[in-house]
């Protein structure tokens, strides 16, 4: 009988370095597959680039690694057989041939009785469950090169089922002892069958072992190019890294830095490798379809001239995209004509590229519509765009696009006064984005979530998602997420009433270039910077920005934009032309589906009709503006709302349904509140909402104060009620 020193057994694991970022710390983890010791002995060895996110991690933990070989090589060789037999059925490809390949040769099983005393893996009427994947490994590593060909040759064997020759193709693609032609292009063949049905992470281990089995190295890079693209899209982007360090395919590179790199590098590879596979003819040594190519890789290249909010780069792209023939997306030519001002042009071009979001298309092309609807107001539009970007990146196996339609998809429920229930749902495209290694995708949904924390009230929140993003977004030059953090800041102080700090930063957003700033997020706080401005006298300025905003929105014609530029006008004028304004800005509000923005011209037009002494009109707006307020869940608007109310001497309860648990609560101290109840200590819920356990514990204090309780166990006791 075996006994064994279990690696995992032991003291509490240790915890991550506070300081480790934390796309990183969300990737080791996923790499060290949950096990802290190994996620702990994989951060003390990365180099300082990999600290910071921009090289790879490494694939295991060598330390930890040895010491359960150790506890495999001390097992009985009958034992060590079945084990290695398991774990190649089950690493790195899940094939579940296991039982039959242990039916088909009458293999005894009894030695696992071993292994279950030792605490390596038992047995279940599935077959053999480990005890956890670095045990499976070892087990797998462990054995000889003879014994390990041996067992994938008896799996393909028995592999004849319906949909199970790509596996088969696999174990055969396993066995073999050197370069093969007959066996790659077998193994290429079934990458295309596990891709078609959307398992890109078994294409990518089928077509990885092509590269190893071909005998021409430029048929090796070219498949190892495809196999980093199938461990892109599998969600694996420390795969795909690592695998394309080891071919020249700037497309690809381009694409990883544009997801977490520098941006404007990424623009530069992208443009590059798009003029290159346009230049290609049919037949191309790199693609099939190289002119689809081209179009794709300059739709990414848009996408990075929008993360870096640079109009000389949207130019560059418009103009190669006119010399190589491309028609360009039209989000490109749309943004480059918005930013020149040729608002016409840039209307017709948003306007046929928001037309194009049909069930079933293509999800990149589908996040184009989106943005350009954004750009457009048509938030509705845009919503279903993004929804539709993300349902076709799930058809297709390719979970890596989901997080950056909800990128998007943020500020269309901004807008239309959603923000509790969006906010939810971002948070977890942000797990997403950090899990498949798409850290500038979750920096522009940390600037998302500071903008949800902004409009709920949540001051520290918003405060700590806004420097976290703004500090990520500054080193990569990403100025679409830096702007919406300080745009959220901005819309902080303005709800607050710290008028002169929303106006200064405002203007700082106006004035920032290329990589700090962005000119799209300047045009949409424009309304809210001509409030703050007129609030602290500065009314200059706040004209001749309303005057562009007005000719922007006169232009696309939304009535959301109208309706806001109609508000700007009421704020700048004064006396009855103003209340003209404000009852324009309502009627088109009306057509509009910017709820949240609709309350905050009827609140400020309240205040208006309670200067001009309109006592019946203006309580009618307040309340109308409190209601709608507390249904979205903005408590510094409210409370706005209710000082108005006072002044004109209505009685207003200090929160409208004071006994509801959830109008006493900001959406972030609910969500709080509710995972402490249950159990989770400050440490869980830091690392679940992905915020510092100073933030929660900050929070359980408030939760406390608001609901006049003093520990856990009340708290356990008044959510059970409810």
């Amino acid at each position: 009988m075996v006994t064994s020193a279990n690696p995992v057994r032991g003291p509490a694991q240790p915890e991550l370095g506070p300081s480790l970022p934390e796309g990183v710390r969300v990737r080791i983890l996923r790499t060290a597959h949950g096990d802290r010791r190994a996620a702990a002995e994989l951060a003390s060895a990365l180099t300082e680039r990999q600290l910071t996110g921009l090289d790879p991690l490494p694939a295991q933990p060598p330390v930890l690694l040895r010491a359960y070989r150790q506890e495999v090589r001390a097992l009985p060789d009958a034992t060590r057989r079945l084990l290695l037999l398991a774990a190649a059925d089950q690493y790195p490809v899940d094939t579940h041939a296991f039982l039959r390949a242990v039916t088909a040769t009458r293999l005894d099983t009894r030695p696992l009785v071993t292994a279950e005393v030792a605490g390596v893996a038992h047995a279940t009427a599935g077959g053999i469950v480990f005890r956890d994947p670095w045990t499976r490994i070892a087990a797998y590593e462990t054995a000889s090169v003879t014994d390990r060909r041996a067992v994938h040759l008896l799996l393909a064997r028995v592999l004849r089922g319906e949909g199970e020759s790509p596996r088969r193709s696999w174990h055969r693609g396993a066995a073999a002892l050197g370069p093969s032609r007959r066996l790659a292009a077998e193994l290429r063949a079934a990458a295309h069958t596990a891709r078609t049905a959307g398992d890109h992470a078994l294409a990518c281990a089928l077509v990885e072992r092509a590269a190893a089995l071909s005998p021409e190295p430029s048929e090796r890079a070219r498949l190892l190019a495809r196999a980093a693209a199938d461990a892109w899209r599998s969600g694996d982007a420390d795969r795909a890294r690592r695998l394309v360090a080891a071919t020249d395919d700037d497309a690809l590179g381009g694409l990883l830095a544009l997801r977490a790199g520098n941006a404007t590098d990424a623009f530069d590879a992208l443009l590059t490798a798009a003029v290159r596979y346009a230049q290609d003819g049919p037949g191309s040594a790199r693609t099939d379809h190289p002119q689809h190519a081209a179009v794709h890789l300059l739709a990414r290249a848009t996408e990075a001239a929008i993360y870096t909010g640079d109009l000389r780069r949207c130019r560059e792209a418009a103009a190669v995209a006119d010399r190589i023939g491309i028609v360009p997306p039209g989000t490109l030519g749309g943004l480059a004509a918005a930013f020149e001002g040729r608002y016409d042009d840039a209307r017709d071009l948003l306007k046929a590229a928001a037309g194009r979001c049909g069930p079933g298309g293509d999800p990149t092309l589908l996040i184009h519509s989106g943005i350009a609807a954004l750009m457009l107001g048509d938030h509705t539009a845009a919503a279903t765009a993004t929804v539709r970007a993300a349902a076709s990146a799930r058809a297709g196996g390719d979970g890596v696009t989901v997080p950056q339609a909800m990128e998007f998809r943020a500020y269309a429920d901004f807008w239309t006064g959603r923000p509790r229930a969006a906010e939810a749902a971002t948070l977890e495209a942000l797990r997403q984005a950090y899990t498949t290694g798409q850290d500038n995708g979750a920096c522009h949904l940390q600037a998302a979530l500071a903008m949800f924390a902004a409009v709920t009230g949540d001051e520290d929140v918003c405060r700590e998602r806004a420097e976290a993003a703004r500090s990520y977004a500054l080193a990569r030059g990403l100025g679409l997420p830096a702007a919406l953090a300080l745009f959220a800041l901005a819309f902080l102080d303005l709800s607050t009433g710290r008028f002169a700090a929303s106006a200064a930063r405002l203007r700082a957003l106006a004035g920032f270039g290329p990589g700090h700033g962005h000119r799209a997020i300047r045009h949409i706080a424009t309304p809210h910077y001509v409030e703050a401005a007129v609030r602290t006298g500065d009314t200059r300025v706040a004209r001749a920005a309303h005057a562009d905003y007005d000719h922007w929105a006169r232009t696309v014609r939304s009535p959301d934009d109208l309706a806001l530029s109609a508000r700007c006008q009421a704020l700048l004028a004064s006396g009855a032309e103003a209340v003209e304004h404000y009852r324009t800005a309502l009627d088109l509000h009306a057509s509009g589906t910017r709820d949240f923005e609709r309350a905050r011209t009827e609140l400020l037009f309240g205040g208006a009709l309670r200067r001009l002494r309109h006592r019946t009109e203006a309580l009618d707006r307040l309340h109308s503006a409190l209601e709608a307020f507390e249904h979205f869940g903005s408590p510094q608007c409210a409370a706005a709302a209710r000082t108005e109310l006072r002044v004109l001497g209505e009685p207003v309860s200090p929160v409208r349904g004071a006994d509801d648990l959830v109008a006493r609560l900001t959406a972030q101290q609910l969500m709080v509140a509710r995972m402490a109840a249950d159990g989770a200590t400050n440490r869980e819920i830091a690392a679940r909402l992905l915020l510092s356990p100073r933030t929660i514990d900050h929070h359980l204090r408030g939760v406390f104060a608001r609901l006049g309780i003093r520990s856990r166990i009340e708290l356990v006791r008044l959510l059970g009620e409810r």
